[in-house]
């Protein structure tokens, strides 16, 4: 009995130890805010006790009863929380993906979009990874398992926006990838330490806080509140910060959502930085019980009027399943609401363009086929 004891308290300091250990010596967890930066941190209204807080107190509503059933339902799983066949997208080469004269999106799947306007290639939460986890051999793996280009055939990159941490928004191996072709990265704070980890100059890194504006040549750009959560390894979560971007210029104003719940900071969005040509807003990865921290469709284009949208582009789906859902569950739901409410709505294939401010937007229900 005595070894028996002994055997399972040390296999618990093991794993105490080991984890900590391996998250602080393994690259893809990524890097800490230092002393100083933490130090500026502190005298933000929402940051509090070593922890970034979003104003409305966002929990996740699961009890143990209720963590129960959800965790036998994703052991049992939906078969409809997968597509049945690899997704339809346009195939795209080098040639496709060069500087367009016509200011265009082309969204890849999941939150990843590319943004093309005032003579400037723009990449949001560039997540090109096979799975949304530190170890791709472990996690939900992307759909039909490819990208509809070659990383190789992007353009130079002038600036990358991150909008937080989460392994389904900033991936280790993407970054390594496209790092020598992007001019610089604009990231929430905090976020910054995990770029210089993994071999980003510091002069290559702008960290932003919450309505903090600034101007890069033709365009204003800031960072916007979201009602979400940050973290990469056991010990860090809400270390950092996380937050959408609206970006204004000559050919366009677009918003970016990043990943949110419902919540009054996209009125005062609409109020303080729209109208907005298109927006990009989070749709996708939901459940009634966690949607303080990931909206549903409904609210998805509530806050896409809130913030004063024009054209609704729904994203965080059809990349990977991180919920209990089915994979085209956002789309049908969204498509929906929009057209009760009256919203101009784009639903393009993966890879397709999506070209600002003229009426021809792909809206092609390809889900259905």
């Amino acid at each position: 009995m005595w070894l028996t004891l002994a055997i399972i308290i040390l296999i618990v300091l093991v794993i105490v130890v080991a984890v900590p250990l391996v998250q602080i010596v393994v690259p893809v967890f990524g890097g800490r805010p230092s002393r100083e930066e933490l130090g500026r941190y502190a005298s933000l209204p929402h940051y509090d006790n070593g922890k970034f807080r979003y104003p409305l107190e966002s929990k996740v509503l699961m009890s143990f009863k209720e963590m129960l059933p959800a965790a036998w339902e994703f052991i049992r799983g939906n078969p409809d929380r997968n597509p049945r066949e690899a997704l339809p997208y346009v195939a795209l080469g080098e040639e496709d993906l060069r500087l367009s004269r016509q200011p265009r999106v082309i969204w890849f799947g999941h939150s990843a979009a590319l943004l093309q306007m005032d003579g400037l290639t723009i990449l949001f939460d560039p997540m090109f990874g096979k799975a949304p986890s530190p170890f791709p051999i472990v996690g939900g793996k992307r759909y039909g398992g490819k990208l509809p280009m070659q990383l190789e055939a992007l353009p130079r990159i002038d600036y990358v926006f991150i909008s937080h941490d989460h392994y389904d928004h900033l991936d280790y191996p993407s970054i390594k990838r496209l790092e020598a072709k992007v001019g610089h990265f604009f990231v929430p704070l905090g976020v910054g330490a995990h770029l210089q980890r993994w071999g980003v100059s510091r002069n290559r890194v702008t960290e932003m806080d919450w309505w903090e504006e600034r101007e890069v040549g033709s365009l204003k750009l800031a960072c916007a509140p979201a009602r979400h959560f940050s973290g990469r390894g056991t010990t860090t979560r809400d270390s950092t910060l996380w937050c959408s971007w609206a970006l204004r210029g000559r050919e366009g104003n677009i918003f970016f959502c990043g990943d949110s719940g419902y919540g009054p900071h996209f009125q005062e969005i609409g109020e303080r930085l729209g109208p907005f040509d298109l927006t990009l807003m989070e749709c996708g990865q939901y459940d009634e019980k966690w949607a303080a921290i990931h909206m549903l469709p409904e609210q998805t284009v509530q806050a896409h009027l809130d913030v004063r949208g024009g054209l609704l582009l729904p994203i965080h789906w059809g990349g990977f399943t991180l919920a209990m859902h089915s994979w085209d569950d956002p789309a049908i739901r969204v498509t929906k609401e929009a057209e009760r409410r009256g919203v101009t709505i784009t639903t393009p294939m993966i890879g397709e363009s999506i070209p600002l401010r003229t009426e021809g937007y792909p809206n092609r229900r390809w889900w259905e086929a």
